[in-house]
């Protein structure tokens, strides 16, 4: 009699959790937590008053899955070397963040043999709901390889602008003297009530992405779903920037490379967000500033370069 095939716990971990997103090389799913409820005895609890004195811990935190699945078009040996490749890159490249101080999910685990990528889930909300671009859906299926990951139903893969509501671009222009629409969203009206405008939000994703390109890290797939607003109850501001979905990051050897995902995120904010160059501007002084006249002065050359080419190409098809 044969032994049952194995199977990664991370594998069986999926089968209790929910699908929040699926692209073309993973899946991601939210599972409220991968401990047992907790759940307390006390022998002498015999009367309700005693029982209902007793403190209850708290609820463990929701973790996210992310599945790099086998791809039935790759020999298996290969698909198995590429899926451990990008999973411990992955991986790494959020370590890497963290270290230099950039507020990312933390890597809980990492299961080479099953393809699954254990996150802490970020409670909060992607800056494209934020500003108004509309909220991520349930269950959002990509065709391109983006694989999005770490919030609450985030979307990656420059997919921001599929959904976005008509409408929001004037009225996004006018937010970054006006302040936050707190009629937009959730997280625009919990913002709003703190007296936090777009002008402190851009700052604040243009001093992460400063950040991130001091470390050499390169995101590869900037958009306003990337980017989580996480409130931050008791701290020095309301609120942090953290960046999520590394799946398609990389180490920067040359200006260009930084050039280039700021362009992503340029295009990402064109598209989803109609009208809000003021808006990306804010997102540039901010990242310059963070980064200093030496190093921004030859990726600022650059991205201009980049800008053009991605014009002449818009018009050429």
């Amino acid at each position: 009699m044969s032994a049952p095939a194995y199977v990664s716990p991370s594998l069986r971990l999926i089968e209790h959790a929910g699908l929040i997103k699926q692209g073309a090389e993973a899946k991601v799913y939210v599972l409220d937590s991968f401990f047992a409820p907790p759940t307390i005895y006390s022998p002498s609890a015999s009367s309700s008053s005693s029982s209902s004195s007793t403190p209850v811990p708290p609820a463990p935190p929701a973790v996210v899955l992310k599945h790099r699945f086998p791809k039935t078009y790759r020999h298996p040996t290969l698909d198995a070397t590429l899926t451990r490749a990008r999973l411990s890159a992955e991986a790494r490249a959020l370590a890497r963040a963290l270290r230099a101080g950039v507020s990312v999910p933390h890597v809980l685990w990492v299961d080479e043999v099953g393809g699954v990528l254990g996150i802490e889930r970020v409670e909060g909300w992607s800056v494209r709901e934020v500003l108004g671009g509309g909220a991520e859906g349930e269950v959002e299926d990509e065709d391109e390889d983006g694989d999005g990951d770490e919030g609450q139903e985030e979307d990656g893969g420059g997919g921001g602008g599929e959904d976005g509501r008509e409408g929001d671009g004037p009225r996004v222009e006018q937010q970054g003297r006006a302040g936050l629409d707190e009629h937009a969203s959730e997280g625009a009206a919990v913002l709003a009530a703190a007296g936090v405008t777009t002008e402190h939000v851009m700052r604040a994703i243009g001093h992460a992405l400063a950040l991130l390109h001091a470390a050499n890290i390169i995101h590869g797939d900037l958009t306003t779903s990337n980017m989580m607003v996480r409130p931050t109850p008791g701290g020095r501001e309301a609120y942090e920037i953290v960046l999520i979905d590394f799946g398609l990051s990389t180490q920067a050897t040359l200006p260009e490379h930084d050039a280039v995902d700021l362009y992503v995120l340029e295009r990402a904010f064109a598209s989803t967000h109609p009208a809000s160059e003021a808006l990306y501007a804010g997102v540039l002084d901010a990242y310059a500033r963070g980064l200093g006249e030496k190093k921004w002065r030859p990726i600022e050359a650059k991205l201009k370069e980049v800008r053009l080419r991605g014009r002449k190409r818009d018009m050429t098809g």
